[in-house]
């Protein structure tokens, strides 16, 4: 196995740069913060981003802890990857870390400062330092339930549901593309991401609109969870053949909408048919304030 180390101090971009480069230097496999992520894809670890304190952080990333560390190896011996990308902050960290997974020392080198700039470090290092941005080289999809509440991206995606721009859309944008997430790690001072309840009132309520000529919401009850979110609507709807179509495409829309907008893990939407109006007139009589 072909073993490329790539370092740098902490919040210089590493992680953000890794998936760039991996693909330049046709690298399958790669290992940042505990985590081992294979051909896009989180295989086996632990995210140290998860820890609750910097001292467990650190010991999670150097693979000191005997279940975690044969995870891994375990998945390195089942998925063999051609080639390995280790990131640290030195080289002494990286060279800990193979041994620690039972890999020779790395073959090549490769420092942040050789793919770049120093103004590109230093926005790294602020948005890292200052607004308490982490980077893991994997899709939000697989890290939604581990980090449900300290994504960064919902801010972004409530600036544009809010603007009316299609949150999808841009895929590829300042935060960089789908294989990236960032985070606020929960050993970070600058706290969790919540929603307000009213937001998600509001999202349904949205959603809700692009059927106002077959359904309106009548009321809402969550579980009140960041993780296994579920979510219950009572609908009031219009005496029509297709107005099961509609509470089904609804339903999806709203489970899609929010966990787009908060990255939270959403177990279930159940649309729950409460009401049948007569026509437009009286269906509108009552819903959701």
């Amino acid at each position: 196995m072909r073993i490329v180390s790539f370092t740098g101090k902490s919040g210089t971009g590493k992680s953000y740069q890794a998936t760039a480069l991996a693909q330049q230097q046709n690298i399958d496999a790669i290992i940042d913060d505990g985590l081992l992520v294979y051909k896009g894809r989180i295989v086996a670890g632990t995210s140290a981003k998860k820890c609750a304190s910097k001292a467990a952080a650190m010991r999670t990333a150097l693979f000191n802890y005997d279940n975690h560390r044969t995870e891994v190896r375990n998945a390195l011996v089942q998925y063999h990857p051609e080639s390995l990308m280790i990131i640290g902050t030195s080289d002494k960290m990286t060279d800990i870390i193979a041994d620690q997974l039972g890999l020779h020392t790395p073959d090549e080198r490769i420092y942040i400062e050789d793919v770049t700039t120093e103004k590109e470090r230093e926005l790294a290092d602020f948005h890292r330092n200052k607004q308490g941005e982490h980077v893991i080289p994997a899709p939000v999809g697989q890290l939604r339930r581990d980090f449900a509440g300290y994504f960064m991206n919902p801010l972004k995606y409530i600036r544009d549901f809010a603007l009316g721009t299609n949150v999808s859309a841009n895929k590829d944008d300042e935060e960089g593309p789908e294989d990236r997430t960032v985070v606020r790690p929960k050993f970070s001072y600058f706290g969790t991401f919540t929603i307000n309840e009213q937001v998600l009132r509001d999202i349904i309520r949205i959603t809700a609109e692009e059927y106002e000529d077959s359904l309106v919401v009548v009321d809402r009850m969550g579980n009140g969870k960041t993780t296994n979110m579920a979510i219950t609507i009572d609908v009031r709807i219009v005496k029509d053949k297709g107005a099961i179509e509609k509470c089904e495409a609804f339903q999806k829309e709203v489970y899609d909408a929010i966990v787009e907008m908060t990255s939270f893990t959403v177990d279930s939407v159940n649309v729950r048919i409460s009401d049948i109006a007569r026509d437009y007139d009286d269906l509108h009589s009552r819903k959701l304030h």
